[in-house]
């Protein structure tokens, strides 16, 4: 699902922020944005990320600040230092008259003698702010997931009923198809010249067989007991979103027995519009965490 969360945290010394941010996928997708001194923190962050999502794609940014700006103090590299003024004598006596005097300026313009470093931020640090600006961030995101997990919610219980009221139109269908055949049966062989009654064996067996070869009633039970699981997973708080796509293609498995076994074309209407209402409950159960 969909959200976003920051947090901060503070010292006297650090600031730490952190933006979260997750979008629909599939799978499970981390993608942390740390600065290169905290780079060791990443797999403590992707493990307690991945304690809680099983799909998305998550994007984690955390950015350090030094409150009162970086403190940096300059080095002096005093040996290469002499080793260029050692050098500048030499070139001296090399030139002889064109000797042009030295001065403690040139040396800075001289790579590698002067460098300024900058105060190392250490781990230990910044773990306890990163660890309270994360908690924040990471409420704030369920926070926005969870209200849209409601209106999922409600969206995906509308739709189940729609798929519902389609099969039950079938269920109410079925047991007319068998009463037709016998008399469409009947009615061939009376057009045919052969005279047959209704109860005649020849003709009841042939019935026997048809009625079993299109009978949809095992389908038709484990499709009310697919919709109740899919209930049961409406009210539950952990993650279901597999389960759920697991359930929409055994739904679908059902369905597509149905539509070859029921031989009658309004039965077969009514499984396109029942897969055409599952292929949107499908879409919806993709945003489900």
């Amino acid at each position: 699902m969909t959200g976003f969360g920051s947090g901060e945290a503070s010292s006297s010394r650090l600031k730490i922020s952190v933006e979260m941010a997750s979008v629909n996928r599939k799978q499970a997708e981390l993608v942390i944005n740390l600065p290169r001194t905290l780079a060791s923190l990443e797999p403590q962050i992707r493990a307690g990320i991945l304690e809680v999502f099983s799909r998305g794609r998550i994007t984690v940014q955390v950015a350090v600040e030094q409150v009162g700006g970086a403190r940096s103090t300059l080095q002096v590299d005093d040996h290469l230092a002499t080793e260029y003024y050692q050098a500048f004598q030499l070139l001296q006596r090399i030139w002889s008259q064109q000797a042009v005097p030295f001065q403690a300026a040139d040396l800075l313009r001289a790579p590698g003698v002067f460098t300024v470093k900058e105060d190392s931020v250490s781990i230990q640090d910044v773990e306890p702010l990163l660890e309270d600006a994360l908690s924040d961030a990471f409420s704030r995101l369920l926070d926005m997931q969870n209200l849209e997990g409601a209106r999922l919610r409600s969206d995906l219980r509308d739709r189940l009923d729609a798929l519902r009221a389609r099969v039950e139109q079938i269920e109410a269908h079925a047991p007319r198809v068998k009463d037709r055949y016998r008399q469409q049966l009947h009615k061939r062989l009376h057009d045919a010249g052969v005279n047959t009654h209704l109860d005649d064996e020849r003709l009841l067996r042939e019935f026997a067989i048809f009625a079993e070869r299109c009978d949809i009633s095992e389908e038709l039970t484990r499709l009310q007991s697919h919709f109740d699981q899919f209930l049961r997973y409406f009210n539950q708080d952990e993650p279901v979103g597999r389960s759920l796509d697991f359930l929409c293609q055994e739904v679908n498995r059902e369905l597509n027995t149905i539509g070859s076994k029921a031989n009658d074309a309004t039965i077969a209407h009514a499984v396109v519009e029942a897969k055409t209402e599952l292929e949107k409950i499908r879409e919806q159960v993709q945003n489900v965490q």
